[in-house]
């Protein structure tokens, strides 16, 4: 999730020029692959994402402020951003469901 909050507040609404956290090629599909970064590590850099993005919503004028997402070729506003934010945290939230069920059989804990 910090290459998400990266590339869709820092790229895309702040326009900054910030390489994905773990692909240096700006590969999207590489960029996922945290494998050889220690569980620390993940979740500090997803921390520091949190707080860029957290500031960047504090300091807009407005969620009318658009960005540019270069992988639409549109505009896109600060309101769509939050909202496709929220819509990946329970995506991703359900896929670890999935996978603590495999682990130990809990569901909907």
């Amino acid at each position: 999730m910090a290459e998400v909050e990266r590339a869709w507040f820092r790229r895309v609404i702040n326009a900054e020029d910030v390489p994905l956290v773990w692909s240096v090629d700006g590969d999207y599909q590489a960029a996922y692959d945290a494998s050889a970064a220690t569980r620390s590590e993940t979740f500090a850099a997803w921390e520091a994402e949190v707080e860029h993005s957290r500031r960047i919503e504090r300091e807009a004028e407005s969620l009318d402020v658009t960005g540019y997402d270069p992988r639409s070729g549109e505009q896109v506003s600060l309101r769509l951003v939050m909202s496709h934010l929220v819509h990946e945290y329970a995506r991703h939230n359900g896929h670890a469901d999935f996978l603590r069920e495999g682990v130990d059989g809990t569901v909907g804990a």
